[in-house]
């Protein structure tokens, strides 16, 4: 199985909207003035955003181009975007709530197609199949990540968060299904993805920056992931708030929780 998740899932990320647009990491500006250069940007081009989510590429992006085109399938995302586009008085960007599997000629050329911290989640063939008819000579694809998962860190605060959680949901990484369904780790991994596409050259760019985090903005992060949805802990979600400020506070009696993140794109070229 190439996609961790091949199907839609309208439960993937269902309350995470609100957590999202505020908790999740951001990307550092230097890695879309890294993609600037990359793909000589002039504000004249298009760019399309698959898996916008809550905007976190597409609204920092968006003065690069002269149009985006944002695509993701849960409403609930989009309207946390489209709020901030508009508290910031972006008015090109064109927010889409659907599939990336879906994507057709009728969207028109784009210099450039970024997936933020989404690509896992698509059947990624296709995608890569549809998309590159749509990108302009030169153009290319852009997969971005923040690196803050906290199930393969060796932080002992994020273990003690991941371990809160386990506590409450089981040993099992959950996703999807309405918090029914288990994690499961990619069989093929991006770059060999690529390497079966059309996208044959690739590089990938890392650059690292700090992150600081609070008892509340962590907490507010987990809510914002596929494995910790608000809804899970049901009835007893004020318990395990509890236990998690207890548990990270049991660490770092400070209550402010530092780490280097390293944001990376993995870029390929058609």
């Amino acid at each position: 199985m190439a996609t961790t998740i091949s199907t839609p899932d309208p439960t993937l990320f269902q309350g995470a909207a609100w957590y999202y647009a505020r908790y999740r990491s951001r990307y550092p500006q230097a890695l879309f003035d890294l993609l600037a250069n990359l793909f000589n940007l002039d504000s004249t081009e298009r760019l399309l955003d698959l898996g916008c989510g809550a905007g976190l590429v597409a609204i920092p992006l968006s003065n690069r181009f002269a149009e985006v085109v944002a695509i993701d399938p849960d409403a609930e995302m989009l309207q946390e975007a489209q709020a901030e586009a508009k508290t910031l008085g972006i008015n090109h960007i064109r927010w889409i709530q659907d599939r990336a599997e879906s994507i057709s000629p009728e969207l028109g050329q784009f210099r450039l197609a970024t997936f933020g911290r989404s690509f896992h989640w698509m059947q990624r063939e296709l995608v890569l199949e549809k998309l590159s008819p749509l990108l302009s000579e030169g153009g290319g694809i852009a997969i971005l990540k923040t690196g803050d998962d906290p199930w393969n860190s060796s932080l002992p605060w994020k273990q003690a968060a991941i371990a809160t959680v386990k506590r409450w949901l089981g040993e099992q990484r959950r996703t999807g299904q309405a918090g029914k369904g288990v994690w499961k780790n990619l069989e093929v991994p991006h770059e060999e993805v690529l390497a079966q596409s059309k996208f044959v050259q690739q590089k990938t760019f890392d650059l690292t920056f700090e992150k600081t985090w609070t008892v509340d903005s962590y907490l507010g992060y987990l809510y914002s992931t596929a494995f910790a949805l608000p809804s899970f802990f049901g009835s007893d979600r004020e318990k395990f708030e509890a236990d998690l400020k207890e548990s990270l506070l049991a660490v770092e009696p400070s209550g402010h929780f530092t780490e280097e993140l390293t944001a990376s794109a993995l870029v390929a070229w058609k």
